[in-house]
């Protein structure tokens, strides 16, 4: 009798399993960038999945909490699939979290780029003062921000003294806050995604109030070389940095910020599922059919820019791939801006080095 319970238990708990939603979570609230992206994604996937998908927001302190509580409590069902962000992908480097995407199987990602603009003239990046508000996910902008106006430089220790001299980062600040400041005058350098950008900042640039500085560019992940981005028509920070320096950027600095930027931007829109589960071949297969189909790629295009996903094995390449710019020293020099620069409290993790 009680193995015939059993057995009754296990049928009633897989039928309900079968019968439930799958839920993307999202680790933000509402409105958000990412959760924008997952609402457009949700609509489409289920229509390929055959079941409802909805979008489950986890919000909290630095968008950690949500992929967190994936990592510790959700992973194991079949129908949770995590929504990972660029942000998630600095606090992975540089934060104490509980996540760890090496744990996971991958489902897909789309291998993303941000852009950053000042005010025009006669404001001068170059001589005048920075204004730049912190947000989830801006390190690599600081960065970049940071070799530009300073130039050549021999160490981290040098860029922290040009940084305190030339930039005001203000902190405590979400990305809509930033965007209201720097179009209210408060900031003088804003930086957006390709949606944002479109919508915001480019109507700005044709009044003559704001000028495109650069883009980050995009990983090429069969050469693992920055490319340019065919979605901006403003320089890529390589191209702006030569055009400014009159030669390419190098050092130590330079390549915590291609660690930084290559796990931001390539992991910016990413979605895990956890090891083994048995939904996976077919999530991977109902994103394929998705981008196939014309209706969802234009919403998607229209929403992020036309960019290059990887699926499946593609992702977990281009994964491997970013992980190559992980290395002691380009993390250590990450943490130390981080911890001394920014102010904001950073730990160096050399588990991650594996």
């Amino acid at each position: 009798m009680k193995k015939i319970l059993l057995a009754i238990a296990a049928v009633a708990v897989s039928a309900s399993a079968a019968l439930a939603d799958y839920r993307l979570i999202v680790p933000q609230k509402p409105g958000g960038g990412t959760s924008v992206w997952a609402t457009i994604v949700s609509k489409h996937l289920e229509k390929f999945i055959g079941e409802p998908v909805i979008v489950e927001h986890i919000p909290g302190a630095q968008d950690i909490p949500g992929f967190n509580k994936f990592h510790n409590e959700l992973q194991k069902d079949p129908k949770v699939i995590m929504v990972a962000h660029g942000g998630n992908a600095e606090s992975f480097l540089t934060d104490k979290v509980d996540y760890d995407y090496d744990k996971y199987d991958p489902i897909a990602l789309v291998n993303l780029n941000i852009t950053v603009s000042h005010m025009a003239e006669p404001f001068d990046p170059y001589s005048q003062r920075i204004k730049f508000g912190s947000t989830s996910g801006r390190r690599p902008d600081v960065m970049a921000i940071t070799l530009l106006v300073c130039g050549p430089k021999k160490n981290v220790d040098e860029y922290i003294a040009c940084f305190n001299e030339h930039i005001t980062f203000v902190k405590g600040m979400d990305p809509t806050e930033a965007r209201l400041a720097a179009l209210r005058g408060e900031l003088n350098v804003v930086r957006e995604t390709f949606v944002s950008q479109k919508k915001f900042i480019e109507p700005t640039v044709k009044e003559g109030k704001f000028k495109e500085w650069f883009n980050h560019g995009v990983l090429d992940l069969k050469t693992g070389r920055i490319v340019k981005d065919k979605n901006f028509a403003s320089p890529s920070f390589e191209e702006a940095y030569k055009a400014k320096w009159g030669k390419a950027p190098s050092g130590e600095f330079y390549d915590a910020y291609v660690l930084v930027k290559n796990y931001r931007d390539v992991l910016q829109k990413s979605l895990w599922v956890g090891k083994n589960n048995p939904n996976k071949a077919k999530l991977q297969q109902a994103v394929r059919k998705m981008l196939e189909d014309p209706e969802a790629r234009a919403e998607i295009v229209k929403d992020g820019g036309d960019y290059e996903w990887f699926i499946g094995d593609d992702m977990l390449n281009a994964y491997n791939k970013i992980k190559k710019s992980l290395n002691e020293k380009s993390l250590q020099t990450l943490v130390k801006f981080t911890n001394e620069a920014l102010e904001i409290n950073s730990v160096y993790k050399p588990e991650i080095l594996k």
